[in-house]
């Protein structure tokens, strides 16, 4: 009644080892698993993708910002150093009314007093314009605060005092004793 003939022997022993309805269905999830896998992974990879490219474009943006604030440094260097140019430090002390100083005098660790300070020449007096700050402010005539001035004659930096400074027998100021500060 059937048609096709029943294996024998081992054509008979394998096609027990082979089910004969279920292998379509067994195939099925097995196809699905990978095609979900395989889903899966191009989408990872789309967004994998995606992920690089914005930060490839940050990285070029932050590249470019970084380019424009070097040559910005590189600009504001490039000022600095014009204007921290002997020469141009030298024209704007004099557009100041600034003169170049005498010969200094330097005090070592000890207290002693090296080198003989001078005043600044007078050939060097104010010729130029003057300070903005002397323009604009109207010229006083009450004197102003007096200076010091040391054995040479030459003034100091420190204002006089009278307790600060005494006169020698010659009418010529001269430096009072100072008390040493403690600790010092």
């Amino acid at each position: 009644m059937s048609s096709k003939p029943a294996p024998r022997g081992r054509a008979a022993r394998l096609a027990r080892l082979i089910p004969a309805g279920r292998a379509r269905a067994a195939r099925t999830p097995f196809v699905l698993l990978v095609v979900l896998l395989l889903g899966g992974g191009l989408l990872g990879l789309l967004v994998l993708n995606s992920a690089l490219s914005e930060g490839s474009f940050e990285l070029d943006d932050i590249q470019r910002r970084t380019k424009s604030l070097t040559d910005e440094e590189q600009a504001l260097q490039r000022d600095i150093d014009a204007y921290s140019a002997p020469d141009a430090l030298q024209r704007r002390a004099r557009e100041l009314g600034m003169v170049p100083g005498g010969d200094p005098a330097f005090l070592g660790p000890d207290g002693s007093v090296k080198g003989v300070p001078s005043a600044a020449p007078r050939s060097a007096a104010l010729t130029g314009p003057r300070a903005p700050e002397a323009l604009t402010a109207a010229p006083s005539t009450a004197p102003g605060p007096s200076l010091a001035t040391t054995p040479s004659g030459t003034p100091g930096s420190t204002p006089a005092s009278p307790a600060a400074t005494t006169t020698a027998p010659g009418g010529a100021p001269r430096s009072a004793p100072t008390t040493p500060t403690p600790g010092r």
